[in-house]
């Protein structure tokens, strides 16, 4: 690993960390039909594994669901205290992309909403399919971009103004190509979308106000197509933070990110 990624790597760790409290009371964390369904997935498992399990949620549904064993991992400490205070699961300080355990060791792992997080997507597939047993099932779950390359541009670069952390969320194509690259087949693929307050998500990273206006105004001047699939609500500004200019007033109220669950086994 070179010396920048390691210290972007704990860079965003330490975010993440700083900010574990407001991720275990995030709603949009906390609890959906998606949750239950990864759960589900691993209802059958003996030992499993949540990566990057941030507020330690999915941890929690896994226990929840009878997964007599349940360990959560995350880079950040501060997550993984939480997960274990939280929930009663064991916990893990480890890097997604170089996961400190024995081959085969699980008969499950999920990770939700984190992958857009990893530098090396295909390490994460890899160390996944090391530490599964054969026939072992990933519950995975994040959000994903457009197939159109343009859409896709747009929406990381948003989400990277927002969050430092954001490297690259990929099309679901793109994550069953690496899938199948490191021995895992996708079984099944299910989307959704993930409705977001603007305010509310802005504010759980801590958006600077310059970089707030400027996420309106790369809202409202988006590519075309981009207001339909997204589901941009907006509002006139009365009540919402600054935004305005002469010649659009409208700030952003909501917006819908695309997801993808898919259930993954290892060949």
């Amino acid at each position: 690993m070179s010396d920048d990624r390691g210290d972007g790597k704990r860079e965003t760790a330490r975010r993440f960390g700083a900010a574990a409290s407001a991720y275990f009371e995030s709603s949009v964390h906390r609890d959906g039909e998606d949750l239950r369904t990864l759960a589900s997935w691993c209802g059958d498992a003996t030992r499993a594994l949540d990566v990057a399990t941030g507020g330690g949620h999915t941890a929690g549904a896994l226990a929840e669901a009878g997964v007599p064993r349940v360990v959560a991992a995350d880079a950040a400490p501060e997550m993984v205290a939480t997960a274990v205070r939280e929930y009663g699961v064991e916990g893990v300080t480890a890097d997604a992309e170089r996961l400190p355990f024995a081959a085969d060791a699980f008969d499950a792992a999920a990770c939700r909403i984190a992958a857009h997080h990893f530098p090396d997507p295909a390490a994460f597939a890899a160390e996944v399919a090391r530490v599964l047993e054969p026939g072992g099932v990933l519950a995975f779950e994040d959000n994903v971009a457009p197939e159109d390359d343009e859409l896709a541009a747009w929406l990381n670069g948003v989400e990277r103004l927002r969050d430092p952390a954001h490297v690259a969320l990929l099309s679901v194509s793109e994550w069953t190509d690496l899938f199948e690259d490191a021995g895992l087949t996708v079984e099944e693929t299910t989307g959704a979308k993930l409705t977001l307050e603007f305010d509310a998500w802005v504010e759980r990273t801590g958006v600077a106000d310059s970089d707030v206006a400027e996420l309106h105004r790369r809202f409202r001047e988006a590519p075309d197509g981009a207001h339909d699939l997204f589901e941009v609500e907006f509002a006139d500004g009365a009540g919402a933070k600054d935004a305005r200019d002469a010649d659009d007033p409208r700030t952003v109220v909501s917006w819908a990110n695309p997801k993808a669950l898919m259930r993954v086994r290892k060949r």
